[in-house]
């Protein structure tokens, strides 16, 4: 009798050790799910395809004694300490200047139509727990070791450095060649360059795992053959990593999806997990002036409804969207019309609002007409209630 008594009383304690747990877990960040499982894995493979000497214990070390290796890494460091002199500099100035209040420092950070730009979503914004990612490209695996010995490692490690190219060189990633490079032509999606570029940038990958939504827009684990019953899987992967300067851990999430309105109407469970990201500073670069767009309706309107903050260049939400009622904002650099074929997306009221006094000078170049051009910035806070009370 007093074993079974003692049995029903380590059942008590055991299930409400789990309703502390659950409720542990529903007061993650926003949009933050689980850990991963961690393994180094993901981390040196990274490193290789990076062109960064592995950590003691690589499985590559001793392809790091190949000469097309060696080549590789030497073209890529390059290519890095050309982007710190050109881009990166002025991302961390403008970043440690005007970057460091709040809301920007703590909450999560949300990227529609992101590519696998996880450079400068890490540099603007280095201190944020959670990184989601939305775009049209399939998030991708990771290959394993035999997969990568059994490349033609002189083209295989070309091919890497050509997937890095224009975000180094231009600050942000080209459609076009977006499609010709991670469709399975050199990766099967964003998984690898989102890794490359985070190693690449002084953070160390913990793991990794491939994800989904739930119906519910819940994070939950995805097997790689799963296939979705409806128009959208709402697909993708979850980062855990480290930055090495000051140890902190961040996850990261890609999401495949459509973001069109057609696509996202449908699409209630990614709908519910973006609503959920309260407190989100929002970010967009080089979209295509998607958002000016009628059928971009849903995500524009879901971004103004929950961000806390929105940083952008013009090619984000058109500028008279951004009420003085709702929205304190703060122009950079200077805006005369979109660059090349974007030129008929000018918006007269950005200029005239460029020519009032105010607006700060950005210390880079970003976006579209990158160094032919004055780049532009406007960093748009929600206003509080308090400041609304003010007279």
């Amino acid at each position: 009798m007093l074993n079974s008594y003692l049995i029903l009383l380590l059942s008590l304690v055991l299930a409400a050790c789990g309703r502390v747990s659950s409720a542990s877990a529903e007061g993650k960040p926003a949009g933050q799910s689980d850990p991963v499982t961690r393994s180094r894995e993901a981390d040196d493979t990274a490193r290789f395809l990076a062109g960064l000497p592995g950590n003691p214990g690589s499985p590559f070390a001793k392809l790091e004694n190949d000469d097309a290796w060696k080549e590789h890494s030497g073209l890529v460091d390059a290519a890095w300490r050309k982007a710190d002199g050109d881009l990166l500099a002025g991302l961390r100035e403008f970043q440690a200047q005007e970057l460091k209040a709040a809301p920007m420092t703590a909450g999560p950070v949300f990227y529609p139509f992101s590519g696998p730009d996880a450079l400068m979503a890490t540099e603007y914004f280095p201190h944020s727990p959670v990184y989601v990612f939305a775009a049209l490209e399939p998030a991708g695996t990771l290959p394993t070791e035999e997969q990568i010995e059994k490349k033609e490692l002189a083209p295989y490690l070309a091919a890497m450095r050509s997937t890095m190219a224009s975000e180094l060189g231009r600050s942000f990633f080209i459609t076009r060649q977006m499609d010709q490079q991670f469709r399975g032509q050199v990766t099967d999606g964003l998984l690898l360059p989102i890794l490359q570029l985070l190693v690449r940038t002084n953070h160390t990958i913990l793991g990794f795992r491939y994800v989904r939504l739930d119906e519910q827009g819940q994070v939950i684990d995805r097997t790689l053959d799963y296939h979705a019953a409806t128009r959208y899987g709402n697909k993708g992967v979850q980062i855990e990593f480290r930055t090495d300067a000051d140890q902190s851990l961040h996850q990261m999430y890609y999401y495949s999806v459509n973001l069109a309105d057609e696509r996202l109407a449908e699409n209630k469970p990614f709908r519910t997990y973006v609503g959920g990201l309260k407190g989100a500073t929002t970010m967009f670069k080089s979209t295509s002036y998607m958002l000016h767009r009628r059928e971009f309706s849903l995500i524009r309107n879901l971004v103004l409804a929950n961000s806390a903050a929105v940083l952008q260049d013009d090619s984000g939400i058109p500028y008279r969207l951004f009420g003085s009622d709702l929205w304190q904002v703060q122009l950079y650099g200077d805006y005369d019309r979109p660059y090349g074929s974007f030129k008929w997306m000018e918006q007269v009221d950005l200029r005239k609002a460029y020519k009032q006094p105010g607006t700060k000078p950005l210390p880079m170049h970003v976006g579209y007409g990158y160094k032919k051009i004055t780049s532009n910035l406007l960093l748009a806070k929600r206003v509080s209630p308090e400041q609304k009370a003010q007279p």
